[in-house]
């Protein structure tokens, strides 16, 4: 029999790749971004530094994301906005697994890429 024990706190690798899937799932429906995000924040503070940098990297993601998709909703009326909404489907998308990646190798997220507004 395994000794495996599952942890319900917030700062476990586990539940920052719950909040990757969250964002790919967000994606599509919003909510589940938003339900991310929360989840980011509130496990944020009692997280080892490999995944509290995870979180930080998903906390960026939330918000740059929104002002992009901002920025395009407000934009569609001259057309623009149509391209500025594919950029962010594209780089939510890109650093959404970027962050997968790094997290199931085991490796904290670079804090330079996190604050990065491109890929």
């Amino acid at each position: 029999m395994s000794d495996t024990q599952i942890s319900t706190t917030g700062g476990q690798p586990g539940n920052a790749n719950l909040v990757y899937i969250l964002y790919l799932v967000g994606a599509f429906i919003g909510l589940a971004g938003l339900v991310g995000v929360i989840m980011a924040y509130v496990g944020k503070d009692d997280a080892d530094e490999l995944t509290k940098s995870h979180y930080i990297n998903q906390i960026h993601i939330f918000w740059k994301g929104f002002a992009y998709l901002i920025a395009g909703v407000i934009l569609s009326v001259v057309l623009i906005g149509f391209l500025v909404i594919l950029f962010w489907f594209v780089w939510h998308i890109v650093r959404t697994v970027k962050g997968m990646n790094e997290l199931s190798k085991g490796n904290p997220y670079p804090i330079e890429l996190a604050r990065s507004w491109l890929f």
